[in-house]
């Protein structure tokens, strides 16, 4: 278990992400979403996420109903704050926003003070729970002034108040999510996708700024949405299809990746987890089957001759930590 900044919320290295089981793209079924909760818990997964924008909300209560089975001290979950949820009577399905699910209600961008305490309170309310470990920021991107000015000093104040155990932000950009580190008391930022095999514009200052500062980094999107856990036509990438550019590297990688007994998702894990910043990793999965498999992939990590192929053809930084050389 990674503790979180100077926080007391500690958390697994291998993290489930929830927006999956929010029925991401496709639907996922009761009995599929929960097997998959109870397969991460088998595999030592301790650390869950979720927010209101994965399924309208669905996300949450799925993940709530699942862990009540377990002691609340037993594992760490973390929701995000910036979007509330509103009835709304317009009928249709949310795919325009990526979910399967009924659009019975609304987003509403909201990272005011208020909308904090009220979006944490609507979670609560789906998850069962009386408390969550982590609230982070989500994708504050469009709405900076407000995130900073409102929104974290209430994240500060539920802090400090005993009602989160630790706070941050969570984006799919580096750059703001260094501001954060920066300027403000955050204990843990989580990057999705900007910090991968494929690419690492979150080492240039966001990586070393935590390190610095003594901030934990969760790393989302480990397999680029898709295109590391299988690059072939069609992958996606950034939840859209891979320009053909990034589907010839990453078709390069696993060519090493088969080349020295390994697979290419070992490798995308292992390598998010490399970096001494990085205090989990979180991978989406949508069946048991996928839980299993990410569970058994993060736990053999390549052989120290593939890092070294990588370095050689100029596949990966020098700079980038690689697992060999984090357990030398």
């Amino acid at each position: 278990m990674n503790r979180l900044g100077s926080s007391a919320v500690e958390v697994s290295a291998l993290a489930f992400g929830g927006a999956v089981i929010g029925n991401l793209y496709t639907e996922v079924g009761e009995e599929q979403a929960h097997e998959a909760l109870a397969t991460a818990w088998q595999q030592g997964i301790r650390y869950f996420d979720t927010a209101p924008h994965y399924g309208l909300g669905l996300s949450e209560r799925r993940l709530g109903a699942a862990l009540r089975a377990h002691p609340r001290t037993a594992y760490a979950i973390s929701t995000k704050v910036g979007r509330r949820l509103e009835p709304s009577g317009e009928g249709g399905d949310d795919l325009a926003n990526g979910f399967a699910v009924p659009a019975t209600h609304r987003r509403v961008w909201d990272f005011s003070a208020d909308g904090v305490r009220r979006s944490l309170e609507a979670s609560l309310e789906r998850l069962g729970l009386d408390r969550v470990d982590v609230v982070y920021l989500h994708d504050p991107d469009d709405h900076a002034e407000q995130a900073f000015q409102e929104g974290y000093p209430a994240l500060e104040k539920l802090r400090s108040e005993g009602v989160v155990g630790a706070i941050g932000a969570g984006m799919n950009q580096a750059e703001m999510l260094t501001r954060f580190v920066r300027d403000t008391d955050v204990d843990v930022v989580l990057c999705a996708g900007r910090y991968t095999l494929l690419e690492q514009p979150a080492l240039t200052e966001l990586l070393p700024a935590a390190q610095e500062r003594g901030t934990s980094v969760v790393i989302g999107g480990a397999f680029n949405s898709g295109l590391l856990a299988d690059p072939r036509p069609g992958a996606t990438y950034n939840y859209a299809a891979a320009p053909t550019q990034l589907l010839d590297r990453a078709l390069h990688l696993k060519a090493v990746a088969d080349r020295h007994g390994t697979t290419l998702r070992a490798a995308a894990l292992a390598f998010c987890a490399a970096h001494p910043a990085v205090a989990s990793v979180l991978v989406g999965a949508r069946s048991a089957a996928e839980v299993s498999d990410c569970a058994e992939q993060f736990a053999a990590p390549p052989p120290a001759a593939f890092w070294q192929q990588l370095r050689a053809e100029r596949l990966l930084p020098p700079e980038a930590p690689v697992p060999a050389e984090a357990a030398s």
